[in-house]
C-alpha cells in the first residue's frame, strides 16, 4: 500500500479597493518544508484573488497528492464543493439565471481539483490561525510590492 503524505495549503486573497489592486498568497506545508507563493494583479476583486491563490497553490504541487486546503473564503469553499455542479449543469448560470462571476477561474479550479484528493477547511479570517495569517501577509506584501514598484516608476 502506498501512503501518500498530506500537503497543507493555506490560501488568501486581498484587494485594495474592490475592484482595485489585488494580491494572493499561499503557504504550503509539505512535510514541514514550507514554501511561500504570492502574486498580484492591477485591477481585480478580492474573490478573484481568493480563487487565484488556490489555483496557483495547486499548480505548484504534483498531481495525485493528498491535499488539505485551508481558506477563509466561503465563496471558494462553497463554490467548489456545493455550487459548481449546478453552475455547470445550468450552462454556467447561477440559480438566478445570471452568468457565474469568475467563470474562467472556476473552470480552471474545477479542472485542477480532479487531479488531487482534497479536504477543504474553512477558517474565520483574521482570527489568529497561523497558516491563514501568513497567507494574508503574503497577499498584502504582494500588493505593497506592486504599489512600491509603480510609485517608483512614476517618479
Amino acid at each position: 500500500m502506498v501512503i501518500r503524505r498530506k500537503i497543507e495549503l493555506f490560501t488568501d486573497g486581498a484587494c485594495k479597493g474592490n475592484p482595485g489592486v489585488g494580491g494572493w498568497g499561499v503557504l504550503i506545508n509539505n512535510s514541514n518544508n514550507f514554501i511561500e507563493l504570492k502574486g498580484t494583479q492591477r485591477q481585480t476583486t478580492n474573490n478573484r484573488m481568493e480563487l487565484i491563490a488556490v489555483i496557483e497553490g495547486l499548480k505548484s504541487i504534483k498531481e495525485n497528492e493528498n491535499i488539505e486546503i485551508t481558506t477563509d473564503s466561503m465563496y471558494v469553499k462553497n463554490g467548489i464543493n456545493q455550487w459548481i455542479n449546478n453552475w455547470k449543469r445550468n450552462g454556467w448560470k447561477t440559480a438566478a439565471k445570471k452568468p457565474v462571476k469568475n467563470k474562467d477561474l472556476w473552470q480552471q479550479l474545477d479542472e485542477l481539483v480532479q487531479n488531487y484528493s482534497i479536504k477543504w477547511i474553512w477558517v474565520k479570517g483574521h482570527s489568529g490561525h497561523p497558516g491563514n495569517e501568513r497567507a494574508d501577509q503574503l497577499a498584502n506584501e504582494a500588493i505593497e510590492e506592486f504599489q512600491d514598484r509603480n510609485n517608483t516608476l512614476s517618479l
